[in-house]
């Protein structure tokens, strides 16, 4: 498993630098409750945090990620960083439980997105223009609008993606939250999965150029794209095309249930 963790950030040929360091030791409960922020965050600190929100989503561990949001939340730095991985473990939160009843024990997927649109406003109070931050508070307010039919909450999802689009419209994380909230909103609330099919395409590419390049900070958001990728190719009938898409993010992630699950599915017939 620890050797796992390390390919989730690793480039195409090789793994980064940051990726054994992670993989010693980012696995463990222990090691999570046991990160202290009492001095100032160094830009490693947040990568390494990073990657233990990816893992804990990956395998659909929801007690590792409470953990992480109490770690977080002991974070002194308060910078646009400290507001936005707080937004990110909500939303992995929500998105976990938005799979079922009992995914998250005592929140429901529409709590949790609103927690992390919370932290989000006042990261983006302070800082206008992060379009990292606006898009990820798009990904949870489309979150809040499919779990509780909240037209308002879509229409914010719209208006926050749109302003990312204009910031940075090569970002993939911007690309990715862009075709998803296509694919994951009604068409009455602005969703569109045959538009979406276009725009993950996209998105994909902007992941393998951003993987080749110089690591960036947020770098999450490959896997997730190449599933979405799968999915939205199953529902066109292309379940050979779905199939390369999931090996794909499969081999960035390979603890990835959800990847796994929808390839069974695929292998099965």
């Amino acid at each position: 498993m620890p050797g796992n963790l390390a390919r989730t950030h690793g480039r195409r040929r090789g793994l980064r630098p940051h990726a054994c360091a992670l993989s010693a030791a980012a696995l463990a409960a222990a090691a999570l409750a046991s990160v202290s922020f009492s001095a100032p965050r160094a830009e490693v600190s947040w990568r390494d945090l990073e990657g233990r929100i990816q893992y804990s989503y990956y395998t659909g561990d929801a007690p590792a990620l409470r953990s992480l949001a109490e770690t977080v939340a002991l974070d002194e730095s308060r910078d646009r960083l400290h507001g936005y991985y707080a937004g990110l473990v909500a939303w992995r939160l929500a998105q976990l439980a938005a799979q079922g009843p009992g995914a998250v024990r005592g929140a429901s997927a529409a709590h949790l997105a609103r927690r992390c649109v919370g932290e989000l406003d006042a990261t983006l109070a302070a800082a206008t223009d992060f379009a990292e931050g606006l898009a990820l508070r798009a990904a949870c307010l489309a979150t809040e609008a499919d779990s509780a039919h909240a037209g308002h909450a879509a229409r914010g999802a719209r208006r926050d993606i749109g302003r990312a689009l204009r910031l940075a419209a090569r970002n993939p994380r911007v690309l990715l939250i862009d075709a998803m909230s296509d694919y994951q909103l009604a068409p009455e609330r602005g969703g569109d999965k045959e538009r979406a099919l276009a725009k993950l395409r996209q998105a994909v590419a902007a992941f393998e150029l951003e993987r080749a390049g110089t690591e960036q900070l947020p770098g999450w958001g490959a896997a997730e794209a190449y599933l979405l990728l799968a999915r939205d190719l199953l529902d066109h009938g292309e379940a050979l095309g779905a199939r390369d898409a999931l090996e794909h993010a499969l081999l960035i992630a390979p603890d990835y249930a959800q990847a796994r699950r929808l390839m069974a599915q695929i292998l099965s017939g």
